[in-house]
């Protein structure tokens, strides 16, 4: 008989320990440390399983293996295709986390209404069949082939999948599932750790795609071990603005595709939507010029777009400055004023400075360095800037304007948008040919420069 011991386990970072302590060695965090009933296996059944599986399988020279064509299951929804590096993988494990509410379930609930052909099986261990059926009416899609099954115990989700025989199977999710094996309550780290595991063995040997999805804490990294996105081929994350309607898929690990992908969707009563052009939604329409708006050319993996930065200057009520910054990193927003201020003589020490990317993204391109101090600057001098002008360089420590990647992209997608003058470094010009495009390229190498051009 298999011998169980308890064990306490680090809900943060997974570490194991005899005893329960307060402080935890690896990660540094206090009280998370939960005790947990797990069996140890005695030495004769580990024995038997080694001596079962020593000649399954055998090590191979590189030159031995053979390289089959890579095959992608096409999703039918091309923005997590673009996320996924151009389909879904057979036998991959992927992993989708979020906030509560962000969409994951309707995501992955339309992707399986939209694989016609394909055998899908949706578990749900948070949701009950009636609930799932009131999602799909309110999608508007339906799938003849795609089966609903609410459980949470793993040894019955196999023995449905010995009898469906499912051709894609998303978990919903991983946090709900437990397993016999660990005598533990759903949720906790030895539970999701197994739960993960059995999946991943699955996918594996089956080549079937799995799709996990996840819980995150309230620090908004994902519930449970850091093994779990080791574990897993690609982990996405689903994130977005309550108060917006838009959404990012965003990969932070990819085994099959690049990292720096993302995918843009908007959240309607209908479900989500694909945005093929996201600059049309990140630019606002106005009948009029206002101050304090710039707009940067930015690329978010392959994919280049314009964004629209609106900044807002004025005299500190309160003695102390404010700074607070939508969507930029408030660290950058600080080095970026200390440089007007110490390089280019523009006293905003002593204003606050607000600074928002419209339509609720997160940007960390420093490529719009250019257009936050240009709309920093129109909203303190009170001057507006052409609807038609756009920006894309980086600022420097000395106030230089520094080059930039892909400037070509960059510049291709203002002229397609119908902007008629681009602001961009001096170092960029060098080889590039400007009289292939229509826009006006202006080159700049300080901030004086681009002041003087701008309000002169």
């Amino acid at each position: 008989m298999a011998k169980s011991k308890t064990v306490f386990f680090c809900q943060n970072c997974g570490a194991q320990s005899p005893k329960w302590v307060g402080k935890c060695s690896s990660c540094g965090e206090w009280n998370t440390f939960v005790e947990e009933v797990v069996h140890k296996e005695n030495k004769e059944d580990v024995v038997a399983k080694l001596s079962s599986a020593k000649n399954k399988n055998k090590p191979q020279l590189i030159s031995e293996i053979k390289a089959g064509n890579e095959r992608r299951i096409n999703s039918q929804n091309n923005e997590l295709n673009r996320v996924l590096g151009g389909g879904i993988v057979p036998g991959s494990l992927v992993l989708i986390g979020g906030e509560p509410g962000i969409g994951k379930s309707t995501l992955m609930l339309q992707i399986a209404l939209k694989l016609k052909g394909l055998r899908i099986l949706y578990v749900t261990g948070e949701e009950s069949n009636q609930q799932i059926k009131m999602r799909v009416e309110r999608v508007g899609s339906t799938n003849e082939d795609c089966y609903i099954l609410n459980e949470t115990s793993t040894r019955n989700i196999f023995l449905q999948i010995e009898k469906i025989q499912p051709q894609i199977l998303v978990i919903d999710s991983i946090q709900t599932l437990h397993t016999d094996i660990i005598d533990s309550s759903a949720g906790s780290i030895s539970q999701i750790r197994e739960c993960a595991s059995e999946m991943q063995r699955f996918s594996k040997m089956t080549d079937v795609p799995v799709f996990l999805i996840g819980h995150i804490t309230k620090d908004g990294g994902l519930a449970g071990p850091k093994i779990l996105e080791h574990m897993v081929d690609t982990v996405l994350q689903f994130e977005g603005d309550r108060n917006h309607g838009y959404r990012i898929l965003r990969t932070t690990k990819n085994r099959f595709g690049s990292t720096s992908e993302l995918g843009i969707y908007e959240m309607r009563s209908d479900g989500l939507r694909e945005v093929a052009n996201p600059s049309e939604i990140l630019i606002s329409q106005r009948d009029e010029n206002v101050s304090g708006v710039a707009i940067a050319s930015t690329i978010e993996g392959l994919r280049p777009m314009l964004i629209e930065i609106q900044a807002l200057v004025s005299s500190a009520a309160y003695g102390t400055p404010q700074r607070s910054s939508t969507g930029f990193d408030l660290r950058r927003l600080n080095m970026l004023l200390a440089v007007l201020e110490k390089r280019s003589g523009f006293r905003l020490g002593v204003k606050d400075v607000f600074l928002n990317i419209a339509g609720g993204i997160k940007v960390d391109d420093p490529a719009i360095d250019l257009a936050v101090i240009s709309a920093i600057l129109s909203s303190s001098e009170d001057i507006t800037i052409d609807q038609k002008v756009c920006f894309s360089a980086e600022v420097g420590l000395s106030g230089e304007i520094r080059p930039i990647n892909r400037v070509e992209q960059r510049i291709a997608e203002a002229e397609k948008l119908g902007f008629e003058q681009i602001f961009i470094s001096k170092f960029n010009t060098k080889g590039l040919d400007t009289k292939r495009v229509s826009i006006t390229v202006t080159p700049v190498a300080k901030i004086e420069d681009v002041f003087r051009l701008l309000f002169s």
